[in-house]
């Protein structure tokens, strides 16, 4: 097809906000082209709220039927964690045709550049920047994220990582030249010369495994840093969390084509209930690189099998918060109840083990015993979700059976300080809606120990009495090495602590929250200045984003001639 979309076009609408990107990760300072505020949308082609949701009942009950070569069937059964059967179909593959489609593309897609690459990822993004109600509401029907959870992380957050995967993929790539006069001087003898040139060239196909909790946000790093470095991507979404990629990829599939590149650089890897396909992908010649989010034995499956791709995950971690004395007591126990409140603590950053002395803190409004502090916290945790409504916006739905099982098992592990409550939905009467529990834990009891070293994915935190500080420092070492942390949070008003804290995340290689008490929270990062995961703990093997995040996923060819 004729191209719609020119290169000039491309790099006159995008360019500037690339290299807005560019100075962002260079100075890591607060940037963001896509706002937050729902309001905001609706103008110059944006669907606005009411637009937006309605072209999500639009959806519902549909056949989404991408174009795609080799599709053989059509799939589908997602059912919303707020009840709600959402009916639309999938394109379901053959692999051994849809795969050399896709490898088909790579060659113009490669030699079009790294500018024009990043343009048109550019382009995928502001259209579905112009759709964010819509996506939100997939979003929001696939994960049990709250609307405005979904609205903003499923949103602009997300699309804030795909543009940052973006920046960091086009550095990297331009930081050989292109060409270059190489001379190098002979004494008498004539100068040896060369003209050398300079190709970043694709791995291959890049295969992103979505997750159920965060299918964009977690999905459009690895996606974008793939197709900006050349390489064609294949996107196989969780069963339960289909429908907002395979709205990604029809944007894409637009777009591409569009550009006058290949619409199968592109494509959607859907399957049939239990048919598990992520393993038989995963382990295809033509598959080079992989991104995965979701359960560390997954995680470590793929490390360890699919050997002929570069593997990057984001697995699991037991993540911790150190309370050793507090400057702010109240705005502390404020911010540890939303952090363990949002999405119903359903987020790989949200914290579960409270390290606390079993001898008690220093605060600002005088000692408090270990008892006294978890107590408090309880009742910050009722105070903030006491009324329902507001309850509803800030836990969302049990994404899962396993999540509410967990939740249901925690009583057995220790004393409760905290029960989780069932809260109804008037608007969604079939959502599993719970509060968070707290469990109060004895640190020095190996039975214990067996249940604060296990991840325990949900609503579910542990208040681990410990014999002091330094102890708490030691399990946090311990918890690190052993099991990862994506977040490590710590409160104190004592300089050797703080520094006995953080040199522990230096030497594990764990991102660091110190004192929160504001809007900011340990289980939330900022696209363009934090570092998501380190890469450098069992939780994760990369960081979202970095240089090394997205260096790998190309080679550079060189081609010398005589000058």
């Amino acid at each position: 097809m004729a191209a719609e979309l020119t290169a000039h076009q491309l790099i006159a609408a995008h360019r500037p906000t690339l290299d807005q990107a560019l100075e962002a990760i260079r100075t890591r300072a607060y940037w963001s082209p896509h706002p937050e505020h729902p309001k905001a949308y609706g103008e110059h082609g944006s669907l606005d709220m009411a637009a937006g949701k309605a072209a999500f009942d639009a959806l519902l009950g549909t056949r989404l039927d991408l174009g795609q070569p080799g599709t053989d069937g059509f799939v589908g059964g997602e059912i919303s964690p707020y009840g709600i059967e959402l009916g639309v179909e999938y394109p379901h593959a053959d692999l051994d045709v849809l795969l050399p489609a896709m490898k088909a593309g790579q060659k113009a897609w490669r030699d079009a550049g790294a500018e024009i690459r990043a343009v048109v990822c550019l382009e995928i993004l502001k259209r579905i920047s112009d759709r964010t109600h819509e996506f939100a509401h997939a979003v929001m029907h696939t994960s049990g994220q709250a609307f405005m959870m979904a609205f903003q992380a499923g949103g602009p957050h997300a699309q804030d990582r795909g543009l940052e995967a973006v920046a960091y993929a086009y550095v990297e790539q331009v930081r050989t030249p292109d060409t270059a006069e190489w001379t190098k001087p002979q004494g008498k003898r004539d100068p040896l010369a060369l003209t050398k040139q300079f190709t970043p060239v694709p791995r291959g196909i890049g295969l992103v495994i979505g997750c159920n909790t965060f299918p964009t946000w977690n999905g459009y790093p690895g996606l974008f840093a793939s197709l900006a470095t050349g390489n064609a991507v294949l996107v196989k979404p969780h069963p339960r969390a289909v429908l907002p990629l395979a709205l990604t990829v029809q944007v894409a599939r637009d777009v591409l084509g569009e550009a006058g590149f290949d619409p199968n650089l592109m494509a959607l890897a859907a399957e049939r209930p239990g048919e598990g396909i992520a393993k038989t992908l995963a382990t295809r010649p033509e598959i080079r690189i992989i991104d995965y989010t979701g359960s560390t034995e997954f995680g470590d499956w793929l490390e360890v099998n699919a050997r002929q791709a570069q593997v990057y995950t984001e697995k699991a971690g037991v993540n911790t918060v150190l309370v050793e004395s507090a400057g702010d007591y109240k705005g502390m126990l404020s911010n540890l109840a939303f952090s363990l409140s949002l999405y119903s603590g359903q987020m790989c950053t949200t914290p579960q083990n409270l390290l606390i002395p079993r001898d008690g803190i220093r605060t600002d409004e005088g000692p408090k015993t270990f008892d006294e502090v978890v107590s408090d916290l309880a009742r910050s945790v009722d105070g903030l979700l006491g009324d329902d409504a507001r309850a509803n916006a800030l836990l969302g739905a049990i994404v899962n059976p396993d999540v509410k099982a967990r939740l249901e098992a925690a009583g057995g592990l220790g004393e409760v300080a905290l029960a989780s409550r069932e809260i109804a939905n008037p608007e969604f009467p079939g959502a599993v809606v719970r509060t968070p529990v707290v469990v109060k834990l004895d640190g020095a009891k190996p039975d214990a120990e067996a249940a604060y070293m296990s991840e325990c994915f949900g609503p579910v935190s542990f208040a681990v009495a410990v014999d002091s500080a330094a102890d708490a420092v030691e399990l946090l070492r311990r918890t690190i090495r052993e099991k990862g942390a994506m977040t490590v949070g710590a409160y104190t008003t004592d300089e050797e602590f703080e520094q006995a804290v953080q040199e522990v995340c230096l030497e594990e290689a764990a991102q660091l929250s110190l004192n929160l008490v504001g809007g900011v929270y340990v289980n939330q990062t900022a696209a363009f200045s934090d570092f998501h995961g380190s890469g450098g703990n069992p939780a994760a093997n990369s960081a979202l984003c970095d240089g090394a995040f997205v260096a790998n996923r190309f080679r550079v060819v060189e081609v010398r001639r005589e000058a």
